[in-house]
């Protein structure tokens, strides 16, 4: 019998371009794990959404790359609140998505260049030990000390990443990691990959690539909530609490994601967007 129905669309698009193809599969609570790892291999995606619409007022959603599942997805979440917004026909939608254990409260709004999405990322976990835990990470990028803006940080909305500033935007696209190593270093202190960015000289913008092969994703399009974890790292450290990111120029896939800290009294929280086109398309079959 033939599985749910798959659709592909571009999360985090720019200036209506490019974006992170991601999957996203509606009412698939009858798949195997199995059979969702291998959606995103079938698919040419780096990470599928399954959203579960059974229960209630909040769906579900799980995210899986073909590596395994992961805790929580950024543009996984914008993903699949933009499909659940195309499926509905509404022009807007205030809502929640459930995933993990957590409740994400989600914006949906159809613009005119695709469907914009918010999502509340919750607190924020910033930690200064990534000097001491992270120079083989550092190496396994290729970087010297002297390749860096400023020290390593570690950040962490559920699931920890290191956060590396370089010190302009060629050092960021000269990056070749040893992705082997890179994995190793990962596995072994317990991050989910690397986020490396370049701060433009006004800090309300940035460059980044996000590299996370003990994932199964070498580099990422659009990582949403690194781009999250950089908001609340800039408002604890400058005290500039928004920043726009763009990645994917190296992949050739333009993308952009908008994120804006707050201090409350559980911590620092992040609130982040993107833009998502407004035609889901069928997968290949398979």
């Amino acid at each position: 019998m033939a599985g749910p129905p798959v659709a592909v669309v571009n999360a985090c698009t720019r200036d209506g371009r490019g974006g992170s193809p991601t999957a996203v599969v509606i009412d698939g609570a009858t798949l195997t794990d199995g059979d969702r790892q291998a959606i995103p291999r079938r698919t040419g995606t780096s990470h599928t959404a399954f959203i579960d619409t059974s229960t209630a007022d909040t769906p579900t959603v799980r995210f899986f790359t073909s590596a395994g599942e992961l805790t929580n997805c950024g543009h996984g979440t914008i993903a699949a609140q933009a499909v659940l917004l195309h499926r509905s026909g509404a022009t807007e939608h205030h809502g929640n998505l459930r995933t993990a254990g957590r409740i994400f409260a989600t914006t949906a709004i159809r613009r005119r260049d695709g469907v914009e999405v918010w999502f509340d990322q919750g607190a924020i976990a910033l930690a200064d030990d990534g000097d001491a835990t992270g120079g083989g990470i550092i190496a396994a990028l290729g970087l010297q000390r002297a390749d860096l803006a400023g020290n390593v940080r570690v950040a962490s909305p559920g699931t920890p990443r290191l956060l590396v500033p370089v010190r302009d935007h060629l050092t960021l696209l000269s990056i070749q990691p040893d992705f082997e190593r890179l994995a190793t270093e990962c596995r072994r202190l317990g991050y989910l990959g690397c986020f490396t960015y370049a701060l433009s000289p006004t800090a309300r913008t940035a460059a980044a690539r996000m590299f996370a092969p003990a994932l199964g994703v070498d580099e990422d399009i659009a990582n949403a909530n690194s781009v999250g974890c950089l908001a609340a790292h800039l408002l604890d450290t400058s005290g500039n609490a928004d920043i726009e990111v763009h990645q994917g120029d190296t992949l050739k896939r333009p993308s952009s994601i908008s994120a804006s800290a707050t201090r409350t009294g559980s911590g620092i929280v992040a609130r982040i967007g993107g833009v998502v086109d407004t035609s889901p398309r069928p997968a290949p079959p398979g």
